[in-house]
């Protein structure tokens, strides 16, 4: 089994609705999302997956997210931008992307500083 993973970041705000701290006020962090695939097999030249083909689904969806308050882009206009959901969205929008791919999407990390991180698979 291959295990390939890529790493990007984005910048945004965002504020916990509901929280009682420091975080129920607007505040920025420069998120970093680890996005792994896992592949049975290499192929013919010898790669599981193309980093470069992961990190442009990867960032499809982080352009959207990327300097912008969280708070008032969909689905966190609904729900809290915390790491956890935005691990589980990020997730949910990369699955389709890969879906003809030869691999298979094992896990989303969401990290909002160096020491605090969220892991989500569907496990």
């Amino acid at each position: 089994m291959y295990q390939v993973s890529v790493e990007q970041h984005f910048d945004a705000a965002h504020f916990l609705r509901g929280y009682r701290g420091r975080c129920e006020a607007l505040h920025g962090h420069r998120f970093r999302v680890v996005v792994r695939v896992k592949a049975s097999a290499v192929d013919d030249i010898g790669m599981a997956y193309d980093f470069t083909e992961l990190k442009k689904h990867l960032w499809d969806i982080l352009s959207r997210l990327d300097h912008t308050c969280l708070n008032d882009v969909p689905p966190f206009d609904k729900i809290n931008p915390s790491s956890e959901n935005i691990a589980v969205t990020i997730y949910n929008e990369l699955q389709p992307k890969l879906a003809k791919a030869p691999v298979s999407l094992t896990g989303v990390e969401v990290w909002e500083s160096p020491q605090s991180g969220v892991a989500y698979s569907p496990d």
